[in-house]
This record gives C-alpha cells, structure tokens and sequence, in this order.
C-alpha cells in the first residue's frame, strides 16, 4: 500500500509543490514538504523517508549538494532521489546522476510519468529495503546481522535481532504473541506466550528505552511503529 512509503518534498517553487503534493497525496503517499536544502537534510537524517523529489535550485544548499550529503551518509545514501529542475541542458542531468541522483525530470513534466516513475523507483528500493533499514536512530543490517543505535553498535541475542527484523517486516500491522512464537521459535515449541514479553522487554531496553518502535497491541501483541 502507498500509504507505507513516505515522500519527502524538497522544492521551492509553491505551484510545483502543489501539484506534487496533489498528485501524491492521491496516491495514498505521506508527504513531508520542504523549501529549504539545510532543513531538509536535517529531517532526511533524522527520519529517512522512502523517496525524495528535489529541486536543483534551492535556496542556502542546491540540489547539487544536497544530493551529495545523502549520498555520503550511510544513513541515507540508499534513499531514491529524483530530481527536477527547469533546465534542460544534458550537464545538468549528468551533474545530477554523478553526484548520484538516480532520476532525472525536466519541468514541466507530466505528472502522470513522474508518478510511474515515483513507482518504479519505491519498488526497486523495496527489494532491499529490509537488508538495511533506517529509522530515526536506529539502523539495521539484516545482511551482517548488526543493529546500531545513535551510530553505537548494539549487541543482540539471536532471538531479539529475529523479533526485531520480524516486527519490522510486518510493516506497522499488529503481529501476536502466538505469530511471534510460530515464527522464531517455531511451531513445535509449546511454551507460553508470555515468553515474548520477556524477549521484547529486553529488545527495548537495548534499541528502544523510550517505547517509541515497538508498541504494545492491547490483548494482541505487539507492532512495530512506523511513524
């Protein structure tokens, strides 16, 4: 579902920024907007989104430079970026695919292909998205099994990284204890339940002190909060 990706804006241009938003918005994509390149990348480390359409002309950082400080960053640098600009020159879009853009739009555009193109590139991205996953502080690497927090190494058990990569996995869905337990410690374990309360207190205290990932489902389970 579209409403699992989110979209960031980074375009300074109100008309443009509101067909965008009008366009995405019934796609069932959320939105963040920005008309700044620093306050954006500020919130793109912060809080990573699924895709970013970016404007080339921007003002206190380009869209030349932006890109560029997403790529470097190995919080961000598997973000899709699709840039769009005015210009039509072929320097501008082989400036834009060196500094790592991976799309290149000339307003005005249709924005019927700019949604296909949206597409195409959320589902290329999806293929891997789960080998490394970035959320606010938290980063995980489901490839070499290793999970940072603010950058810091953490060390986990087995049973907590597979809790972990499977509440994630579920994509913000409420998961049961009952599905936990089938799932990671498999469908010939007749413990209780309440084993995995046990397991998740101890995965929060590592990765989630303040309960704002793995939220509790009353009479359920628990889920993991996408925000």
């Amino acid at each position: 579902m579209n409403q699992n990706f989110t979209i960031f804006i980074v375009e300074d241009d109100p008309d443009i920024t509101e067909i965008l938003e009008d366009n995405l918005w019934r796609e069932g994509y959320r939105i963040r907007t920005f008309t700044d390149g620093v306050k954006a990348y500020d919130t793109i480390v912060k809080t990573p989104p699924d895709l970013i359409l970016l404007d080339l002309n921007l003002p206190s950082m380009s869209g030349i430079e932006l890109c560029k400080y997403v790529r470097a960053n190995d919080m961000t640098n598997e973000i899709p970026v699709i840039m769009l600009t005015a210009r039509s020159e072929e320097i501008d879009k082989i400036i834009g695919f060196e500094v790592g853009a991976d799309d290149f739009v000339t307003k005005p555009f249709s924005p019927r292909e700019l949604m296909a193109r949206v597409k195409v590139h959320l589902k290329r991205s999806k293929k891997t998205a789960f080998n490394e996953f970035r959320q606010e502080h938290l980063r995980a690497n489901f490839s070499t099994h290793e999970v940072f927090v603010h950058n810091e190494a953490v060390d986990l058990t087995p049973i907590q990284f597979k809790l972990l990569k499977h509440l994630i996995e579920a994509e913000g869905k409420a998961v049961s204890r009952q599905n936990l337990l089938d799932s990671i410690w498999g469908e010939d374990y007749y413990g209780d339940p309440r084993t995995v309360d046990v397991h998740i207190t101890r995965l929060r205290e590592k990765i989630d002190k303040e309960n704002q990932f793995i939220l509790t489902v009353k009479g359920v389970g628990y889920r993991w909060n996408k925000k």
